[in-house]
């Protein structure tokens, strides 16, 4: 149950049959269990994610890793420690040169070194219902009461503490004095180079010069660093962009709501952009990415908008950040904002600009977005890119931002991918935990303390049974409770008819 009281409502769809492969194009070889989310609190959806579920609209699924054709792991990287690589910075600086002098590179005709199909992300073969399946009787979500069988005091089992709650910060060498003869001498100053010392003079100078120069209010703000130290990602995004560029490029996070001005102002463009991207780049029929389509995968979200005390500013749910380039949309990033988390729903943009490689420039700037969350909420310390899909060679420039874990399917622990990449090269799919003994640490234990909501009460399983004398239901029920884990078992209702 959320701070404000609510609860997430779900109904469990099972998951036997096979569909069309979004990667391989098997035509049944794609599995996946499924739930459609009429509602959903930010923490529940920050738990099920890190058990292996992905969100497309408010239909909510999870891949049958070892049965599917291509095994989908939740992949994440350590946004606090993430320094850009080689190809990153080519295509930062690729961008700031179009920004800045209007340069448009030649196009290249290599999507996954691009980060294009990064923009894939609600694969194919999910359809979720064409309309809410509650609508016939809303009273069943509205005005809910609780079975006084139901202990409300302890209807969830006590959450472990994460290890891997927030990224270890980079550690720092401790101070030992060598032995004499050996290494340096920590009394004495260290050397510096001559180069070094007549920079930080001339800096001096100009700072003496100008005392009340005013720091600069571009987004992302760089995070100085000393001359001996690499870039940050912040100073990259922002390296060379003079003043008064040819175009002008302006970030905004609007939230995904049709009671917020913004967002309603810009609903026709974006989804024009949209449209404009799927039949372009993914061959997508106009009927097949309308206004509808857009609403239903892109706007719909069951994630309820929350604030806490040490949260971001912004708040958590789900948004557009969308990229304005002299006044109009040419990219949008699809987000979510969670708990521990930034995660990349989808994204798109305008073909006219597709030799920009806007799929890895926006990732990058949505690392950095993470960045400047995790100083107003420190426990918010991750970027989550979706699915990585190893069997699929289109899918693996993921793993290029580093440091990055996968999820292992068995133990819904996090591996580091250099240890995983090894094991996934054997096999598609694979347990990436190398500890034979360790297991789920929310193992379905009890049954009967499952939710669910039967006739606008709560209650827990058993006392469900109890009422439905000879239902059938049980192996659904255990198999639901089983994928979600005891602990979001005990919060989440599960709808019974």
């Amino acid at each position: 149950m959320a701070a404000g009281g609510s609860y997430s409502i779900v109904e469990y769809f099972g998951g036997d049959g096979g569909y069309r492969c979004g990667y391989c194009k098997h035509e049944t070889g794609n599995f996946s269990h499924g739930m459609w989310s009429h509602n959903m609190t930010v923490q529940d959806y920050q738990d099920l994610i890190d058990r292996g579920w992905r969100r497309s609209g408010k239909y909510v699924y999870k891949p049958v890793m070892d049965k599917t054709c291509c095994p989908q792991y939740t992949i994440r990287c350590h946004a606090l420690n993430f320094h850009p690589s080689k190809t990153h910075k080519k295509t930062l600086k690729k961008v700031n040169r179009f920004l800045s002098k209007g340069e448009m590179p030649v196009e290249r005709h290599d999507e996954g070194r691009e980060g294009e199909p990064m923009v894939s992300a609600h694969e194919e073969g999910v359809h979720p219902p064409p309309q809410d399946p509650l609508e016939a009787d809303h009273s069943d979500v509205q005005d809910i009461s609780t079975s006084p069988d139901t202990d409300t005091t302890n209807s969830s089992a006590p959450t472990p503490a994460r290890e891997d709650a927030a990224p270890a910060p980079e550690e720092k060498t401790p101070n030992v004095t060598p032995k004499p003869g050996k290494g340096a001498d920590p009394s004495r100053p260290l050397g510096r180079k001559a180069k070094d010392i007549r920079k930080e003079r001339r800096l001096q100078k100009e700072q003496q010069k100008q005392p009340e120069a005013k720091s600069s209010s571009v987004d992302p703000s760089p995070s100085k660093s000393s001359s001996n130290q690499p870039k940050s990602l912040e100073e990259f995004i922002t390296e060379s962009l003079p003043n008064d560029p040819l175009h002008r490029l302006e970030v905004r996070l609007v939230p995904v709501s049709f009671e917020d001005p913004d967002f309603l102002a810009s609903y026709e463009q974006s989804a024009a952009v949209y449209a404009r991207y799927q039949m372009t780049v993914h061959g997508d029929a106009p009927y097949e990415c309308g206004e509808s389509e857009f609403k239903r995968f892109l706007c719909d979200s069951p994630l309820e908008a929350e604030t806490a005390p040490d949260g971001p500013d912004v708040g958590y749910g789900s948004f557009h950040q969308q990229y304005w380039l002299d006044g109009r949309i040419v990219a949008v990033g699809v987000l979510d904002i969670l708990p521990s988390c930034v995660s990349s729903v989808y994204f798109y943009y305008h073909p006219d600009f597709s030799s920009l490689s806007l799929g890895t420039y926006s990732a990058l700037r949505e690392i950095a977005f993470t960045r400047q969350l995790q100083k107003q909420s420190p426990k918010l310390a991750y970027y989550y890119l979706g699915f990585y899909v190893h069997s699929c060679p289109k899918m693996r420039y993921k793993g290029q931002y580093r440091p990055s874990d996968l999820l292992c399917p068995e133990t819904y622990t996090w591996v580091s991918i250099e240890r995983c990449i090894p094991r996934l090269e054997i096999s598609a799919y694979s347990r990436l935990n190398e500890n034979a003994h360790e297991g789920d640490a929310c193992a379905l234990k009890e049954l009967g303390r499952v939710l669910v909501l039967h006739r606008r009460t709560v209650m827990p399983y058993v006392a469900y049974a109890r009422k439905r004398k000879g239902s059938n239901d049980e192996k659904e029920v255990e198999q639901y409770a089983s994928l979600v884990g005891q602990t979001c078992a005990e919060r989440i209702l599960l709808y019974r008819a």
